[in-house]
């Protein structure tokens, strides 16, 4: 129809338009006609005209809708991802997780299993590059807390005496091995490991000549075994793990046997994974009296110090090494850390007998004391001639190493006893009531 818009026809028009038509129609004679029945050809006429109705209302509904503001239509057609789209951003994801992977492998072993580091907790800074053992990383992780058989009084002391049990003319010492919580400071408590749940473990002090049997029973959760450092004694006693004995495995025991030929300071650690044992407080002082006197200054006091370096962070404690990741942040004497260390009591005129004791695995410490020089009396057990004996007021005390001193004190006050690194003086680089770490104190009165 001319004029018409039929894009904008409403159901009204529709209705007109379809009542004309039917009006123009031409009547057909259907008496004429050998067809249907008139009437039914009336209802037949009717529907088709409803059916035309109904879809001319349809495409102006049609044609209404695609004249709409397309704010209004419904986007789920069109926000449709096409086939290509979809295989586009497939293809993307595979390229990212190859580089993913790629990038990791260059980083990190991948050949690592969860059973190959044993859920190790790394230092925080550790650095640990693609071809890191899982063997390295289980032996510089953290003590698994879950291992800890048994928690230290905040006061406990280690380095006390132990005394030996007489079996058939042996003097006999047992020594545990165990997992413990131990207090470096009254608000600081490291994870260690320890002999008779005590960090040093306990001191034996037997008789040049003497004849003693030590069993070792380990409970760590993993095997050890005991060297006695410096000792003149049977291979087969001296402890290398894998070279002179079996380790001894978790809850397995071993007994050593030997002679004392030699006197001094001497001590005892652990020689199979010391990196790691030994960091953790496997250690403890042997001190082995003269069978006669020896040539040496008279001295009126005794004392022994058993160096140590600790790394604690977060809650958790870590082998102390050397390495990135790895650097100690607290320092003890004899398992504690300044101020909590001992004071030493003495009367102006008095002599002490100082013996150091290189028990830690790492630094070099230059021991200094305050108020005068100290004379070197012994060296590794060994005594040093009259004729070679030199006053010095600091000695580099070096992993291993022993050196027995004798301090007279000259004048009253408090003397400082110290390692000479400044770091080494602190507790977490925090210094505490002026000190900290590798400190003590020479309390000498009139």
């Amino acid at each position: 129809m001319q004029g018409h818009d039929h894009s904008r026809m409403t159901e009204g028009d529709a209705k007109e338009k379809g009542k004309s038509d039917a009006e123009n129609m031409p009547e057909m004679d259907h008496s004429k006609m050998g067809g249907p029945n008139p009437d039914k050809m009336k209802t037949s006429d009717a529907e088709k005209m409803a059916a035309m109705d109904q879809s001319k209302l349809q495409t102006a509904g049609d044609s209404e809708m695609a004249g709409m503001d397309h704010g209004t239509m419904d986007l789920s057609a069109a926000t449709r991802a096409t086939q290509a789209q979809k295989f586009a951003w497939a293809f993307l994801s595979v390229v990212l997780l190859a580089a993913g992977l790629i990038f990791s492998a260059t980083v990190v072993n991948l050949n690592l299993s969860a059973r190959d580091v044993g859920g190790a907790i790394m230092p925080p800074g550790m650095i640990m590059l693609r071809d890191t053992p899982g063997e390295s990383m289980r032996d510089m992780s953290a003590v698994d807390p879950r291992h800890v058989s048994y928690t230290a009084p905040a006061n406990a002391q280690g380095d006390s005496e132990l005394q030996p049990r007489i079996e058939n003319g042996f003097k006999v010492f047992d020594l545990t091995t165990s997992v413990i919580k131990w207090n470096i400071l009254p608000y600081k408590q490291v994870m260690g490991y320890a002999f008779n749940q005590q960090i040093p473990g306990p001191r034996l002090r037997v008789t040049q000549g003497d004849r003693i049997r030590i069993n070792v029973t380990n409970q760590l959760p993993e095997s050890t075994t005991v060297h006695w450092h410096g000792l003149i004694l049977p291979n087969a006693m001296d402890g290398p793990a894998e070279i002179t004995q079996a380790p001894i495995p978790t809850g397995g025991s071993f007994t050593y046997e030997f002679t004392t030929q030699q006197a001094g300071s001497y001590f005892y650690h652990t020689h199979d994974h010391p990196d790691r044992q030994q960091a953790l407080g496997l250690y403890g002082a042997l001190i082995i009296d003269p069978a006669s006197p020896q040539n040496i200054p008279a001295y009126d006091l005794e004392y022994t110090i058993q160096l140590q370096e600790w790394l604690e962070r977060e809650g958790y404690t870590f082998p102390a090494m050397l390495m990135e990741g790895g650097l100690p942040n607290y320092f003890t004497i004899n398992g504690k850390a300044y101020p909590p260390t001992d004071t030493i009591n003495m009367k102006v005129g008095q002599k002490i007998r100082i013996r150091f004791i290189g028990t830690n695995n790492n630094f070099i410490h230059p021991m200094h004391i305050h108020g005068g020089p100290f004379t070197i009396v012994e060296t590794d057990g060994n005594i040093v001639p009259e004729s070679a004996r030199i006053e010095k007021d600091t000695v580099n005390v070096g992993p291993g190493e022993r050196y027995d001193v004798i301090w007279e004190a000259r004048e009253s006050g408090r003397w400082l006893l110290h390692c000479h690194i400044p770091h080494h003086t602190t507790n977490n680089n925090v210094e505490e009531d002026g000190a900290g770490g590798l400190t003590m104190i020479l309390n000498v009165t009139p």
